[in-house]
């Protein structure tokens, strides 16, 4: 089961609004362990929009069992912002942010790309699953469904035929199984 912390402070057509002039892009920025549930809210809060994959996963005690949602990239969130020193400040001002993903502590913007695939996959309700770093390979799109324009690479283990997402900057990807979907290639 997969589900996704998103926060829509603002509306999504006005990204940019009250956070400076430019074009937003998406970052990545590192947490203390544990803390990205935490930190989401605390950018909530700040008005700052952020997006927190999580997925569901059976997790046994001693004496229970339990569903609980944990963030799909650990120690990760994603923050849409206009790079601007003050913006900056406000997400590194936030309690659990150790810093931005990139060069030089800056942060490099993801591609607008990578990101709204794992939304549509998450949105879509798709079984996601973690999987190794991919970044080679047959680049196909599907067509039509819940997955609709999601692109990825694909992979064949047997009789399992998957998609793998990856986002470069992390060096992490995740997969769906892609049985019944329409693909093309890109």
């Amino acid at each position: 089961m997969l589900s996704e912390q998103i926060y829509f402070p603002i509306p999504e057509a006005t990204f940019g609004t009250g956070l400076g002039f430019g074009e937003p892009n998406w970052y990545a920025i590192h947490t203390m362990a544990r803390h990205e549930k935490r930190v989401t809210t605390y950018l909530q809060e700040e008005r700052v929009f952020a997006f927190l994959p999580v997925i569901q996963e059976s997790h046994r005690w001693s004496d229970r069992q339990s569903r609980v949602e944990v963030p799909l990239f650990s120690c990760y969130v994603f923050v849409r912002i206009v790079p601007t020193t003050e913006n900056r400040v406000r997400v590194l001002q936030t309690p659990g942010v150790l810093g931005f993903v990139g060069s030089k502590r800056q942060g490099t913007p993801i591609a607008e790309q990578e990101i709204e695939n794992l939304r549509t996959a998450v949105r879509g309700k798709a079984p996601l699953q973690t999987h190794p770093f991919v970044n080679t390979g047959k680049r196909v799109r599907i067509r039509g469904g819940s997955l609709d324009g999601v692109e990825g690479i694909i992979q064949c283990e047997g009789d399992d035929l998957s998609l793998v997402l990856s986002i470069q900057l992390l060096r992490r990807s995740v997969s769906i199984r892609v049985e019944g979907y329409d693909v093309e290639l890109v």
